[in-house]
């Protein structure tokens, strides 16, 4: 009986050190970011801001920003990873956009997540903050005539601190490498279908989040050992404390108590997905790189399955394949859901 009632104090202490490891590590890593273009002076107190890490990603850009603007974000803290196709020069002269740039290890600073855990100790603390990726697009219930502060607004109204929004990939209907997006095109316009099913839910004990699996890329390149597919589970949307850490990407955070953002008993709490926009022309190009760079999870294991796939003609799109309609279409799916947020 001492044994079970001492295990949930010991990994309580175990989380706490954790969490105050991260958030020291992120202090160290902060050297590593050099500013050219900081606007934080520009950020009110009830902005919500978004924080991203790329490399790359010029011809994302345009289309990211507006979509977020459109959103509601008010404010965006870019890390750009040494860049060599113009990314810096876009987003220095955007004017509600810090950028900071680094050419240490993506790898070594935990996959970026060391530079977002200082950007956001030092400047998201009291804010909603939403952490993604630039493929990443958010789509939360009611959001046609809702912005993202009227969610947030409920969110602070009902107690809850943290969103969360499964990744749900989107893909073309034919050859990857065709699928050709013009620099601020809507990606969803060229990658238009999703997998309605196909996905796998298991609880984490430890940290209390959900683990996600599933969809097009655990199906086409990791049939043989769908466990060690991609983690499609999120927490991108988060009332920040000086407290908190994220601890892998944005699957999961401490303390605890933040990724617990479902319900246990039957019910269903609010919930967004985000949209991902990883299957166009450019990912052929951009998966060799990675692989050759080796600075990813595993090394770069996922990158080997993709290039290994690619290289082999694999297409996402399949006879259950379904299109993109609105947020409605993924509710009814059982992908998101409006909760009591009526």
């Amino acid at each position: 009986m001492q044994g079970l009632t001492a295990r949930p104090l010991v990994n309580r202490l175990r989380r706490r050190a954790e969490r105050q490891r991260l958030i020291a590590r992120g202090i160290r890593r902060r050297n590593a970011l050099r500013p050219v273009a900081i606007r934080t002076a520009q950020i009110a107190r009830e902005d919500i801001l978004c924080l991203a890490t790329l490399r790359d990603e010029r011809a994302r850009l345009p289309y990211f920003l507006d979509y977020y603007r459109n959103l509601g974000v008010r404010h965006f803290l870019m890390v750009d990873n040494a860049s060599r196709d113009g990314s810096s020069d876009y987003l220095r002269v955007q004017p509600d956009v810090s950028l900071w740039w680094t050419d240490h290890s993506y790898k070594g600073a935990r996959f970026g997540m060391d530079w977002i855990n200082w950007l956001l100790l030092r400047h998201g603390r009291g804010h909603w903050c939403l952490t993604v990726d630039p493929d990443e697009f958010l789509v939360y219930p009611h959001m046609e005539h809702r912005p993202l502060s009227a969610l947030t607004s409920w969110l602070d109204a009902t107690g809850r601190r943290s969103f969360p929004a499964m990744l749900l990939d989107m893909y073309p209907k034919g050859p990857i490498e065709d699928a050709i997006c013009a620099e601020g095109q809507n990606p969803f316009d060229v990658a238009r279908f999703f997998d309605p099913a196909n996905y796998s839910i298991q609880k984490n004990p430890y940290f209390g989040n959900l683990w996600i699996q599933g969809g097009p890329r655990t199906r086409a390149f990791f049939t043989h050992d769908p466990l060690s597919g991609p983690a499609l589970n999120k927490i991108p949307l988060v009332k920040w404390s000086a407290r908190y850490a994220y601890v892998s990407s944005t699957h999961m955070l401490l303390p605890r108590g933040l990724n617990l953002v479902y319900d246990e008993d039957g019910g269903e709490q609010v919930s967004g997905c985000l949209l991902h926009a990883k299957f166009l022309s450019s990912f052929t190009t951009k998966s060799a790189e990675e692989l050759d760079r080796r600075q990813h999870y595993g090394n770069s294991q996922e990158y080997r399955a993709y290039h290994a796939g690619l290289h082999q003609g694999v297409q996402l799109w399949c006879s259950e394949s379904r299109e993109f309609r609105d947020w409605r279409q993924l509710e009814d799916l059982g992908l998101i859901s409006r909760g009591n947020w009526a």
